[in-house]
């Protein structure tokens, strides 16, 4: 093979290491050594690639394969793997994103990777080639990886269930560690945004040794990072952004309302207690008291809530490794990681039938029912509501890792040919555990809103004169009061919510591969590799009993058991047909396929991948990928319990905004019963106004579904890597990529089940109707297989290694540059068979464009990275008038007309690095170098406390790094 042959191998090992500005330039400056490295390489033992179960010395890849090495990590000034993935230009939108404190998983606060927007359960995670702790819901947390004991990582940028198994459907990151070391290191690194917080610390101790026979490596690692406040920043203070800050204000007030039980109207006024003045219901003034809802009386939520919740990690981790001979080796891995994050979001916005199944009303003898001040005995308040300020929401989830593996390995040559074995036992084990406050414990609410007294003491006493209850067992509760007014501390503690809930989830997980050469062709040696996984997953989720039972304010949540397993066989072959011909210098072909057979409903797949190199010379490449895909229900898919939720819908039953001018929705309402004057009611039970309206009572969403199939997907890929012998130093590649998703796991909304039941017949039996009201009572919004979803597009880069020159005889260092961006062509999905095809391109998370590009230089110990991160224009929702550059336009992923063109946006950050002569390394970095804010989005759907992009910099971030090694 010659030095044209093989620069390019390694330039396709290497073309998609620029997958972040920031990627490997220095690496790439050592082009002068890659001749010799090459003609060294064939001495060398083969190794295994990310993507294939075939060991190769020299592997040219038909996979576009993502490599970041240790030092394109540290120029990054990132501490954490998920925010370093995240900036690649394929990462999508993370649904437990720092910023999303409003998400209750437990997976909140942890780092996660969505490749191409298809979600985080469907990227496979591995380490060392083995796959990671998940959570219940398929999830795996990559923060909880010490950054310092990083060797490489791979981003396989296309489907690979044949090789690896269920997840691995838009792609697979398999994290290397260090598996060897001498000495010890010291790594540390402070930063800070520039308003003072979002403050960082890491530390990370590694030490280890390494002879012929053996290594073992130990690492300890803290990393910690604080909070952000919404309202530290203008374009956050308010839930809809600085240009509407009223819009953003909650009509539920820590001013107390209540609707008078004396009107009988069909939508009763509230009045607003102890704020400005007005006028009762009869006229008459009352100082305090006023009808309606004031702009005075608003509350703006955003001044309780986190932007960015704060994390502290810890881990050890060792790993150890001993030859028994060149040809038997033995290898262990352990690790523990503790992460705990904090959540703050505003006081709860309580309603007298914030449970429905429990409701909670102000008794006709309750000291602080208001009618009593106005002369009115005898009625309890059935309808009010109140923000209870004085108690945030916090929630503190502690969340535990385990990863152990074991196994063996050895070579041995069959018929003049080499063969690779391996077999090992891998476990991974996940516990979090969740403590929450400031919720309301509504058995304790109704009491302190019972009856009241006035003792002898001049102390309000829950009970009457006659039957008191002691203090002890009730403090009586003043829920109208103005903010801060309420009550004592007392009665704060005594209707606070305490809640415990814990969740696990372990996988045990044996495997057994075998590979190597079975006969030589002319083109090569046709290679095969066999391999048998045995899996068994199991889990629960125990959510707090109280609320679980509908006692608290929280969202009810069920119980969730149970577990399954699986036996997989997958076999490879490599071909090559043609080499060292005219037109044809290389042309291989490569077949995976797996047989999965999965216990209970889930049942059994059979998946194959094809794949092909051809360079008809030298400085050019193709290479093409087709592959069938799949993903296994989570066991949150498969058992889940369920949790409350109050998200609207229409009831096709309703006279005035429902499908009843359907005949046959119509005639399917009779027959249940409904009359032609249905309305459906809203959560005061009041008739709705609006379509989509918040029912009366929350229901079940996300129930499990034992018969749950696995999703099926077809991934395609073509492209080429080019490098020009006529510029040296110059390599280019370009691939197409395809991928759709099929029989997709997802959760039906109430409008489904409830359309589909009146239209079709279908999904009748998840939901029941009150027999009095004839009101939608006992939902259960369940998972199934339905819809697809599907992306296209063209991932595309360049490196230059610029040849060495000086100015005026002086040598000023090598440069490099390289740039790595993706062209979204198509993102579009269909819930169900009768619904609209929605296209997301354009919109917010699905730019057009998004690209990175950096410059790299060094010059002896003296090294500088400027980079450049470009996100590409979008389109955001018309939510106002002023803010809506095209009114016309219609969307209907949204729902609504109009669209706000939201421009593109650059960041530009900048490292410098100095070797020091004490075997030091010392760093100072600032990322988001000109401080760009990011755009206000109203369609951002994060969870967040404002429409922030967590994708964007909040503002200018300074680093300092410093390594010592002894």
């Amino acid at each position: 093979m010659n030095s044209r042959e093989d620069r390019l191998a390694h330039v396709v090992r290497r073309a998609l290491a620029w997958g972040l500005a920031f990627a490997s330039i220095q690496a790439m400056a050592q082009s002068d050594s890659d001749d010799k490295e090459k003609q060294q390489a064939k001495q060398l033992k083969a190794v295994q690639v990310t993507g294939s179960a075939i060991r190769s010395v020299d592997y040219e890849n038909a996979q576009p394969v993502f490599t970041m090495t240790a030092t394109d990590i540290k120029k990054t000034g990132l501490t954490n793997v998920g925010d370093i993935l995240q900036q690649m230009p394929i990462s999508g939108a993370q649904g437990f994103s720092k910023a999303a404190v409003l998400n209750s998983g437990k997976e909140q606060g942890g780092q996660y990777v969505n490749l191409y927007n298809l979600g985080e359960q469907r990227t496979l995670v591995l380490v060392n080639g083995k796959r990671w702790t998940t959570s219940l819901s398929g999830l795996a947390d990559i923060s909880t990886i010490p950054v310092a004991l990083i060797d490489h990582i791979d981003v396989l940028q296309d489907g690979a269930s044949p090789i690896y198994g269920s997840d691995a459907v838009s792609g697979v990151v398999n994290i290397i560690l260090k598996d060897h070391f001498n000495g010890a290191q010291l790594d540390t690194q402070i930063g800070m945004n520039q308003g003072g917080d979002a403050a960082t610390e890491m530390a990370s101790f590694t030490v280890g040794t390494t002879t012929r026979k053996a290594s073992i490596i130990f690492n300890a690692n803290f990393n910690r990072t604080t909070a952000v406040w919404a309202n530290s920043r203008r374009w956050t203070d308010s839930a809809t952004g600085p240009n509407h800050v009223y819009d953003g204000t909650s009509a539920i007030g820590p001013w107390g309302k209540y609707q008078d039980p004396r009107d009988t109207s069909r939508t009763p006024p509230f009045y607003t207690q102890n704020h400005t003045g007005g006028y009762d219901g009869n006229g008459v003034a009352q100082p305090g008291f006023h009808e309606g809802v004031n702009p005075s009386d608003r509350y703006n939520s955003a001044q309780q809530m986190m932007l960015q919740q704060p994390t502290e990690l810890r881990s050890l981790f060792t790993s150890a490794a001993y030859n028994f001979t060149d040809n038997l080796r033995f290898h262990a891995t352990g690790m523990y990681a503790e992460r705990e994050s904090d959540q703050t979001i505003a006081g709860m916005p309580l309603q007298s039938t914030t449970q429905a199944g429990y409701p909670v009303y102000i008794s006709a003898d309750s000291i602080y029912n208001p009618l009593v001040e106005q002369g009115v005995a005898g009625q309890d308040i059935t309808s009010w509501n109140r923000r209870i300020t004085e108690l945030r929401r916090q929630t503190h989830t502690d969340a535990k890792s385990y990863h152990f593996d074991v196994g063996l390995d050895g070579d041995f040559e069959l018929n003049n040919h080499d063969w690779h074995w391996d077999a090992g036992v891998n476990y991974n084990k996940w516990d979090a555990t969740s403590r929450g406050s400031g919720n309301i414990n509504l058995i304790n609410l109704k009491k302190a809103l019972g009856p009241s007294f006035i003792n002898a003491q001049g102390v309000a006493q829950c009970g009457t004169s006659a039957d008191p209850i002691s203090l002890s067992s009730c403090v009586p509760f003043n829920i109208l009061a103005g903010p801060g007014a309420t009550g004592n501390e007392a009665a704060l503690n005594y209707i606070n919510a305490r809640t415990l809930s814990r969740q696990s989830s372990e996988v045990k997980q044996y495997t057994a591969n075998i590979g190597g050469g079975l006969f030589n062709l002319p083109a090569g040696e046709v290679q095969f590799a066999f391999g048998f996984e045995h899996r068994d997953l199991s889990g629960y989720d125990q959510p707090d009993s109280m609320s679980s039972a509908g006692y608290t304010s929280d969202l009810a949540a069920q119980p969730t058991d149970g577990g399954y397993h699986a036996n997989e066989f997958y076999g490879e072959l490599n071909i090559p047909v043609l080499a060292d011909l005219p037109g044809a210098k290389k042309f291989d072909i490569d077949i995976q396929s797996r047989y999965s057979d999965y216990s209970g409903d889930i049942g059994s797949m059979f998946r194959t991948k094809y794949s092909f190199v051809y360079q008809p010379f030298n400085d050019l490449m193709f290479r093409g990928t087709y592959a069938q895909g799949m993903r296994a229900p989570a066991l949150m898919d498969t058992f889940g319990g369920g949790s409350q939720t109050f998200s609207g819908y229409t009831d096709p039953c309703d006279v005035d905004y429902g499908s009843t001018s359907n005949p046959k929705v119509a005639a399917a309402c009779r027959a249940a019963g409904l009359g032609s004057d249905f309305h459906q009611t809203d959560a005061n039970g009041n008739a709705v106004t609006t379509t989509n309206a918040q029912p009366p009572s929350a229901y079940l969403s996300g129930v499990g579904n034992a018969g749950l199939k696995p999703e099926t997907s077809i991934s395609r890929s073509l492209g080429l890597v080019y490098s020009p012998s006529y510029i040296q130093g110059l390599n280019f590649n370009v691939d197409f990529y395809s991928i759709r998703i099929d029989n997709m796991i997802t959760t039906l909304s109430a409008s489904t089940i409830l359309s589909q039941c009146y239209e079709t017949g279908a999904y009748c039996d998840r939901f029941s109707r009150d027999q009095n009201t004839g009101q939608v009572v006992d939902m259960q919004a369940g998972n199934t297989n339905l819809g697809w979803m599907s992306t296209s597009g063209y991932q595309f880069g360049f490196t230059y290694n610029i040849p060495q020159f000086t100015v005026a005889g002086a040598d000023i260092g090598r440069f490099q540059v390289g740039m790595n961006a993706n062209y979204l062509q198509s993102f579009k999905q269909q819930a169900t068979p009768d619904s609209d095809v929605v296209s997301y391109i354009g919109q917010w998370s699905y730019p057009r464009f998004r690209g990175n590009l950096g410059i790299n230089w060094n010059r002896g110990d003296w090294s500088a990275q400027w980079d450049f991160r470009y996100y590409g224009s979008s389109r955001d929702v018309c939510n106002y008038d002023t803010e809506c550059s095209n009114p016309d336009y219609f969307n209907n992923s949204w729902g609504s007309d109009g669209y706000n063109h939201k421009g593109s946006i650059t960041y530009q950050d900048l490292n410098i690095a100095w070797a020091a002569p004490w075997n030091s390394s010392i760093s100072f970095g600032i990322r988001n170098l000109f401080n760009r804010k990011p755009p206000v989005n109203y369609s951002v759907g994060n969870s967040s406390a404002a429409p922030y992009d967590p994708a964007y910099d909040i503002d200018r971030y300074f680093y300092l790094q410093y390594s010592q090694k002894f």
